[in-house]
């Protein structure tokens, strides 16, 4: 091509670039990456809609009744002969199809109802689902109700979590609420497989927002909600492995050790800030245990770590550093400081009585799981034992047949 004016060209110097050009550039590849992740989502999607109906099929047609108990065998035979490429039809995962479709229609009419409490304001505290599924879903659901007459259609939350987390998820979980929780918590925070069957394995369903706290009484709501809902009854240590009979100091070195874990077991939204933060009060130094900042909550949270059980005297500790990091650290654009005491164990109603007449939020958590060094652990093993021996005798060899 010869034309002066072909792409070819033109060199960089004959663009005038200007505002509206970067402007207009900037559009281009928002479009661009909205485009490829409605192209991601409409995959997985049309993938994750397709497992839900075929396991449909497989209980309303009462297939293993209809043709034998080996139809599912047969079927996983016969679409990877007919689909080669495709990885997605073992004999295991077809299973998984028809047990993801029962779960979910074992109680009947629980799963809309749910499912539509999780999407109200009321259940949404700091919980956002990404539009993009409603441009997708709306008629295929209304496609999937039609077709089977029935009231349980694919929900629209579904389609944001990967086939692998639902496996995971159906396999462990007690109830449809539980199961629930855990696909809300993958969309909103992003887990990872891994990540979500550590909190799974951790009960997190169950332990998530339940440190006793008086949130609900010095702090406004929607704010005490989210406060509320961050805490946990007892956070699992079980990363950590430490000597019997440790202190504070080893504790607190270990988790900032693994300070990876101890943010994944928080929670999402915590920043760390440090750990023995020094804060002058009347001339003298003090020292916070670990600072952390939550973003969401736009305020400082104080960790106090105790490995003995809750003791009166430590909520008035935590009410000082509360206190004072409200006044000597936070902004005047930031929320009120939180404290948060993690012990060995806690009885509720000593907690309660100690929350009497303290005015900062405070909450009390317990932890527990921490793996306990053995003096095995410390002592060779059997076979380095051996090793040791038998380069000893090799020495003495050496030295008997070459004397000095």
């Amino acid at each position: 091509m010869n034309d002066k004016n072909s792409p070819q060209r033109i060199k960089l110097h004959d663009v005038q670039l200007d505002a509206d050009y970067v402007h207009w550039l900037s559009e281009i590849k928002a479009r661009y990456r909205k485009a490829q992740i409605k192209a991601k989502v409409h995959v997985c999607a049309e993938q994750l809609l397709f497992n839900w109906e075929l396991g449909r099929d497989l209980v309303q047609k009462k297939a293993e009744e209809r043709w034998g108990s080996g139809v599912v065998e047969q079927v996983s035979l016969d679409l990877q002969a007919a689909f080669p490429e495709s990885k997605g039809f073992s004999v295991t995962n077809l299973y998984y199809m028809k047990q993801w479709y029962q779960f979910y229609t074992s109680e009947p009419g629980k799963l809309p109802q749910v499912v539509g409490e999780l999407q109200s304001p009321e259940r949404q505290i700091g919980v956002r689902f990404p539009q993009v599924e409603e441009e997708l879903f709306n008629q295929k659901v209304s496609r999937v109700r039609r077709k089977t007459n029935e009231d349980v259609p694919f929900p629209n939350m579904f389609a944001l979590v990967p086939w692998g987390h639902h496996r995971e998820i159906i396999s462990k979980c007690k109830s449809i609420d539980e199961a629930l929780f855990y696909i809300s918590h993958t969309i909103s925070r992003g887990w990872s497989r891994n990540v979500l069957m550590n909190c799974i394995k951790s009960d997190l369903y169950h332990t998530e927002g339940k440190a006793i706290t008086n949130f609900a009484v010095q702090l406004p709501s929607p704010q005490s909600d989210l406060a509320q809902a961050i805490t946990k009854d007892t956070y699992d240590f079980g990363f950590l492995t430490l000597e019997d009979g440790y202190q504070e100091g080893a504790l607190e070195m270990e988790l900032e050790r693994q300070l990876t874990r101890f943010l994944l077991e928080l929670g999402t939204g915590f920043a760390y800030m440090g750990h023995q933060q020094q804060i002058i009060v009347a001339g003298k130094t003090r020292k916070l245990d670990m600072l952390f900042f939550h973003i969401p909550l736009n305020c400082y949270v104080v960790v106090e770590l105790k490995v003995v059980p809750f003791q009166p005297e430590f909520a008035g500790k935590l009410n000082f550093y509360v206190s004072a990091v409200d006044d000597l650290i936070r902004t005047p654009a930031q929320n009120p400081t939180i404290g948060l005491l993690i012990c060995a164990d806690k009885d509720e109603t000593e907690v309660r009585y100690a929350f009497r007449g303290v005015h900062t939020p405070i909450g009390v958590a317990s932890y527990d799981n921490i793996q306990i060094k053995k003096i095995q652990d410390h002592l060779p093993s059997v076979e380095e034992l051996k090793q040791r021996i038998r380069l000893l005798e090799e020495q003495l060899r050496k030295t008997e047949t070459n004397p000095t």
